[in-house]
């Protein structure tokens, strides 16, 4: 169909032309469907929902959004992966995993411990690893937080925040931190989105285990969990326990950290929060229209961190 041509005479070549009528300007809510398609279009790891995510027309994809297709990925629930997405079982000692390397350094000097957020499956997962060794210049191994579909995901996410039901990914990373610091090392550990608030809830774990099952006082417990270096980014988590050394990354512009995490740089209800005792929380604004493309580890917050002695000193 041609367009009309509106500054034509329809009526005689004598007629005079009408009054040329501005155009309409582009529909808000158009605007926003547009800018969550061009971001849906740089994120492969979610869930691909045709050419317009917000109807949601084939059958398939929706199954996704309720688990329908997550039975392989809840195989390595809790797991540890390392190179290649080879995945290991809790309880492996750290230095039997083959680590994620940087591309320019197999052996860099320090391990990160990383555990991501939802909608996550395995191999989503060692692409986040693997941007997180080439910007840190580190070995990193994953802790795997499943997907079982996003309705799933999120209520997992709301027992997180409420210290209830069973998340392998916590027990494995509580498990591992406990006996790392009983061991006497040091542990740097990453959580992005629900993997920060996994983070929080196995820390609060092992610092009850320590208080409880080793009978340590507070102080010293405070002091044990020194050795423990924490980066969370976007991540959902209110609260974290005192005594690790943490670095807090928040786009103003991501709504799961600013609705549901520690807050923006404006929060009426911060006085609720606690980063934990001593914390850096960095906040800065960065995207567009699409909550999802501002939410992205690999593609945004990795573009913000610096090395973490110098993020703890504040020089951003």
């Amino acid at each position: 169909m041609s367009t009309i041509d509106r500054n034509r005479n329809l009526f005689s070549p004598a007629s005079p032309a009408p009054a040329r009528t501005p155009a309409a300007p582009k529909n808000l809510l158009g605007n926003v469907v547009d800018a969550a398609k061009q971001g849906l279009a740089d994120i492969p790891r979610f869930v691909k929902m045709g050419a317009d995510v917000f109807e949601a027309s084939h059958l398939r994809e929706v199954q996704r959004l309720f688990g329908g297709d997550a039975k392989p990925d809840r195989m390595s629930d809790g797991k540890f992966v390392g190179a290649k997405g080879q995945s290991f079982p809790p309880g492996t000692p750290l230095g039997d995993i083959p680590a994620v390397t940087p591309l320019d350094n197999p052996n860099p000097s320090k391990t990160i411990l990383y555990v991501n957020g939802i909608m996550t499956p395995l191999a989503g997962q060692l692409h986040e690893m693997q941007s997180i060794a080439d910007t840190a210049d580190a070995r990193v191994v994953g802790i795997h937080n499943a997907t079982q579909g996003l309705v799933t995901d999120l209520a997992q996410c709301v027992g997180d925040k409420l210290d209830k039901g069973h998340n392998p990914a916590v027990d494995t990373l509580a498990d591992t931190v406990y006996s790392e610091l009983k061991a006497g090392r040091e542990v740097h550990l990453m959580g992005y989105s629900q993997g920060g608030l996994i983070t929080a809830r196995a820390l609060f774990d092992v610092e009850r285990r320590l208080r409880i099952e080793d009978g340590m006082s507070k102080a010293k417990v405070e002091q044990l969990m020194s050795k423990l270096d924490v980066e969370t980014f976007g991540a959902a988590s209110t609260r974290y326990p005192d005594g690790p050394n943490y670095v807090h990354y928040i786009n103003d512009a991501d709504p799961v950290p600013t609705l549901t995490g520690l807050g923006g740089s404006v929060d009426p209800l911060s006085f609720l929060k606690d980063a934990g005792k001593g914390a850096v929380v960095h906040r800065f604004t960065d995207g567009n229209l699409n909550p999802i493309s501002n939410h992205m580890l690999d593609t945004l917050y990795m573009k913000h961190r610096v090395d973490f002695d110098e993020a703890r000193a504040g020089r951003f």
